[in-house]
């Protein structure tokens, strides 16, 4: 069980589901992770839903800005300065997608596509910190970044976050361990061909069989495995509406 009051920047702290149809997803999540929702009114029969696993903040699932835009999941990291995190990645080689700026009194964010191509957001806290609850059932455990080119993202994002990047022992190149201050913090691998550069977040179930067959009783899809890894058991897989996300058993922790 992993109760948060803050994270140190560069650590990853939240992610949300931008969802063509927020009461589907809300009911694919609540009965695929146990999920309950705090909904805060946006005007237009809208709605921010804040996601709760046994009462803590997980995630959150907010409606599509744009329908050209796909369903999908952000994930977020930690920052000092969002307007400084997004200027560095401008000056690395990305493109900012949305420039910082305040998100109520919650906090400032930005988001920029990394040179290979996967989107990522930047949080600078203020009311709202992040997730309150992570490494649980129900909740984040991990995050992997697929790239076209692992040496050039490895380079962008060390000097980007200062992260510590290095292949994991007996991977054969398959897969790098990244680590934010000493703290074991999400991982980086080759994307599988015909797949695009993305940054893909897990969330822990009980048993990953059982979550996939949810997952497709649900309507979703089962995209990748089940896959036995040293920390567990995962699967990549596709919900209601398309977007992706991993699901693992065990502790994500590698």
């Amino acid at each position: 069980m992993g109760e948060r009051t803050s994270y140190t920047p560069g650590t990853f702290c939240w992610v949300d589901l931008v969802a063509d149809d927020q009461a589907t997803a809300k009911a694919f999540y609540a009965a695929l992770l146990g999920w309950e929702y705090d909904d805060t009114p946006l005007g237009g029969g809208q709605s921010y839903s804040l996601a709760r696993r046994d009462g803590h903040a997980v995630a959150a699932i907010v409606p599509l800005p744009d329908p050209a835009v796909p369903p999908h999941w952000n994930c977020y990291v930690s920052v000092e300065d969002a307007e400084a995190a997004a200027a560095r990645a401008e000056a690395l080689g990305a493109t900012v997608v949305l420039a910082a700026g305040d998100v109520g009194d919650s906090g400032r964010m930005a988001v920029f596509q990394d040179p290979q191509g996967a989107l990522l957001s930047v949080w600078q806290p203020g009311r709202h910190f992040g997730a309150e609850l992570v490494n649980a059932i129900g909740a984040l455990s991990w995050n992997d970044l697929l790239s076209p080119d692992v040496e050039a993202s490895a380079a962008f994002y060390r000097e980007l976050f200062g992260w510590e990047i290095a292949e994991v022992p007996g991977s054969n190149g398959q897969y790098y361990g990244i680590v934010n201050r000493g703290n074991r913090n999400a991982g980086l691998m080759p994307a599988p061909p015909g797949g695009h550069p993305a940054w893909n977040l897990y969330f822990a179930v009980a048993d990953t069989g059982e979550a996939i067959a949810r997952v497709e009783e649900l309507g979703g899809r089962l995209l990748i495995g089940p896959m036995d890894v040293p920390a567990g058991r995962f699967a990549i897989v596709r919900d209601a509406q398309g977007a992706v996300f991993s699901i693992a058993g065990g502790e994500m922790d590698p």
